[in-house]
């Protein structure tokens, strides 16, 4: 396993995302799905507050953290934990959200209860807060980063200005500073690299895509004329309107698969590969349900595509979409 740095984190170039465990995976099953990360070299486990959602709104927010810690157990100093606040814990109750002081120092101690544990490595914002000023959040984090209880903060979904300011802010009161920043990016889905891989790089923050797979799209498992399979996310997921699957988005699929096809690979090894083959991206963190979709992930990983076949790569992908 190849490991990358996020800050003072070393990280391996797979990491598992932990948001299917407690809304699809019961406790036994998603220690099955760490136990086959933890065996083929993964030590990025990213989760958040908010994952393990039931039936309702609600309901079963914080069981993903909670599975998450039990698989782990006794190995918790080999793992690196990387958890997310700032989306809604309470209901519509403002102060349990967003970025405020008190809201992330609480919102960090219900991480580490839930995952049970007494620090975490990356503590990321989740989604920027519009009615926090940024610095009152980072003074926040600098506080928990100074208190031993995280190693390294980062954000997601943030836009290029975002960071912008979250550096200058960083620097002008000697506060902790954003070492990563999770976003959208796929073959599918590459808007990243209008504006936020190239301040990534200006300002030296780590990329991780989330939705590497384009929520299974890109896994071979959806292909035209065809219905979504029997129990795979699309099949029962009402999809963001870009997820859809209609004849233009497949279209795409079918061309990226006989792409893959010509450099004798899968399209999911396409897809993970020019991921990790991108200077910025510092771990491709992709979902799994089954220990044999991790090792799955992980084959794909172990492509290591060359200069050349990468041009040749992005000149058949044509322009940013």
């Amino acid at each position: 396993m190849e490991f990358r740095r996020i800050g003072p984190l070393e990280v391996s170039a797979l990491g598992l995302g932990c948001n299917n465990f407690g809304r699809k995976l019961a406790q036994g099953e998603s220690a099955e799905v760490v136990e086959a990360a933890l065996d083929i070299g993964i030590n990025l486990f990213d989760t958040a507050d908010v994952y393990g959602y039931g039936d309702h709104r609600y309901s079963g927010r914080g069981r993903s953290e909670e599975y998450l810690g039990r698989a782990i157990g006794s190995l918790r100093e080999e793992v690196i934990v990387a958890t997310k606040f700032g989306n809604p814990m309470g209901g519509d109750d403002p102060a349990m959200q967003g970025g405020s002081r008190s809201w992330v120092h609480q919102a960090c101690e219900g991480s580490l209860r839930r995952l049970g544990t007494d620090y975490i490595d990356l503590f990321q914002i989740h989604m920027p807060d519009q009615n926090t000023p940024i610095a009152e959040t980072l003074g926040a984090l600098t506080e928990l980063v100074a208190e031993g209880k995280v190693r390294a903060i980062g954000c997601s979904n943030f836009t290029a200005p975002q960071l912008e300011e979250a550096e200058s802010r960083s620097k002008e009161s000697h506060l902790a500073r954003f070492a990563s920043v999770q976003n959208e990016y796929s073959l599918l889905r590459r808007e990243a690299e209008q504006d936020v891989l190239p301040a990534c790089e200006k300002l030296d923050i780590a990329f991780l895509p989330y939705f590497p797979l384009a929520s299974g799209l890109l896994t071979g498992k959806y292909r035209k004329g065809r219905a979504a399979p029997d129990g795979t996310r699309l099949s029962f997921w009402e999809p963001r309107p870009h997820l859809v699957l209609e004849a233009d988005v497949l279209d795409r699929v079918e061309n990226l698969t006989e792409l893959a096809r010509t450099f004798g690979h899968t399209i999911l090894e396409l897809a993970v590969s020019w991921l990790l083959a991108r200077p910025q991206v510092a771990s491709v963190i992709a979902g799994a349900t089954t220990p044999d979709q991790v090792r799955s992930n992980f084959e794909a990983a172990r492509w290591s595509i060359s200069a050349d076949d990468l041009s040749a790569i992005d000149a058949r992908l044509g322009s940013v979409v």
